[in-house]
């Protein structure tokens, strides 16, 4: 038997299809968009399939938001077959396919880089290389293979699950359907192999268990807590995303508690760490009422501020910086402007803070001075801030977490019952006015 049909009879073992009828994938729960891409794609002669993240919530009865593709076709390929998209990313290129608000990604079939463990070992065309750092991060992996080696290159079994609209079957090389009904997160391949080529896994991990209530299987649990200082590798522009991800989606109450469990928080907000290992429990209640009250918000579909949160996260650092240069003689303002900056800078090294985040988080904690004096023409002056509601509602929070505010957050509660809401201006900026053309200059 020669070496290729020897790897073929290996992927026919591994691969298990489930015909239609035994699966609850339909198309009447796919987008029309991604299923155009896929018949485009298939009709030009090429492979292509639903995959990921939409086949796991249709097999737990939930209605995806997001349509993913892979195909055996390059991004040029895909490019080229269609005029409404591009070509995004430098370490993994990928293609945007924009139908109005609604994007399809489309990704080639990822291969293996020649370690074993059932990846494939041919040799790669000139060009696809994975480029990987000391640590054995890949910093760059446009490395193309085939429908199985795609499936064994993503990350947990049951985001590795592809449905074929051509004959409504879904395809599963990784036991992922069997996960799903056993409620289980599992890497696929090594688990420390594969925190290494990316460390932002952890952070998955941690977030799809919260989010699908999911037990994280034993050995994909294991290194965790022995790895979370990869995460410092990781560029602040997409831990700030993946905070997003993480904290601002409905679920962040559940995946802040296991992202403690597992260590994953000081790469992230390195400061709050700190104070939970030593303060009585009060920077993790605050953490963890502010996490409810967005969850609750975003149940509601009611607007939130990622500038909220971090107000949150980060304020018993502010706190304690602020005794520190009150203690040497510096006044309250000024105190808790220096504490910020200091704060701010910190946080700003582990996760990116937008400027138009930080400016917020900055008024938040500056109305905290200025919320507890209540007489004088200041008053109205506050309520008519801004940032007063996001001031006033951290207030109420602080209060219930534990601290002593002399009832100042009944005091404005009452206060809002007997004045009226002032009129807010958007903090949105606003279109520049055209300057009208000179028409008389332009006609001499």
């Amino acid at each position: 038997m020669s070496a290729d049909s020897s790897s073929d009879s290996a992927a026919q073992d591994r691969l298990c299809v489930y015909e239609r009828g035994s699966h609850p994938v339909s198309r009447k729960h796919i987008s029309d968009n991604a299923l155009k891409v896929i018949s485009r794609l298939t009709r030009s002669g090429h492979e292509a399939y639903l995959v990921g993240g939409a086949i796991r919530d249709l097999f737990l009865g939930n209605q995806p938001k997001d349509f993913d593709v892979a195909t055996n076709a390059t991004p040029e390929q895909v490019h080229d077959l269609f005029r409404n998209s591009r070509i995004i990313g430098r370490r993994f290129r990928i293609v945007h396919v924009r139908f109005g608000r609604e994007i399809i990604e489309v990704t080639t079939f990822r291969g293996g880089h020649g370690t074993g463990d059932g990846e494939s070992e041919t040799p790669r065309p000139r060009g696809q290389a994975a480029v990987r750092s000391d640590s054995g991060m890949l910093l760059r992996d446009n490395v193309y293979g085939n429908l199985e080696e795609d499936a064994l290159r993503r990350d947990f079994s049951i985001n590795a699950l592809y449905y074929d609209a051509r004959d409504f079957t879904v395809l599963d090389y990784t036991d992922g359907v069997t996960d799903l009904n056993d409620h289980l997160i599992r890497i696929i391949g090594d688990p420390e192999e594969r925190y290494r080529e990316d460390p932002v896994r952890m952070l998955r991990a941690a977030r799809f268990a919260a989010r699908l209530n999911f037990s994280l299987e034993e050995h994909t649990a294991a290194p965790l807590v022995q790895l979370s200082d990869l995460l410092d590798d990781v560029p602040a522009a997409r831990l700030f995303d993946e905070v997003l991800k993480s904290l601002m989606t409905g679920s962040g109450k559940d995946t802040f508690d296991v992202l403690a469990e597992y260590q994953l928080l000081a790469p992230l907000f390195p400061s709050l760490a700190r104070h939970m290992a030593t303060d009585n429990g009060y920077a993790r209640k605050l953490s963890e009422l502010a996490l409810s009250s967005t969850d609750r918000r975003i149940g509601q579909e009611k607007p939130v501020t990622p500038a909220f949160l971090f107000a949150a996260l980060l304020w018993p650092e502010v706190v304690h910086k602020q005794k520190i240069y009150e203690q040497d003689g510096m006044p309250p303002t000024p105190a808790l402007n220096a504490a910020a900056q200091d704060a701010l800078a910190e946080q700003s090294d582990a996760t990116t803070i937008p400027r138009r985040f930080s400016t917020v988080v900055r008024d938040i904690w500056e109305l905290q001075l200025r919320l507890p004096r209540r007489s004088g023409k200041r008053v109205q002056q506050t309520f008519e801030h801004r940032r007063f509601r996001a001031a006033y509602d951290f207030i109420l929070l602080r209060e219930e977490a534990g601290d002593n505010l002399d009832g100042v957050g009944q005091w404005w509660t009452e206060y809002q019952e007997t004045h009226p809401a002032p009129v807010r201006t958007s903090t949105e900026p606003q279109p520049r006015r055209r300057r009208p053309r000179n028409r008389k200059h332009r006609n001499q």
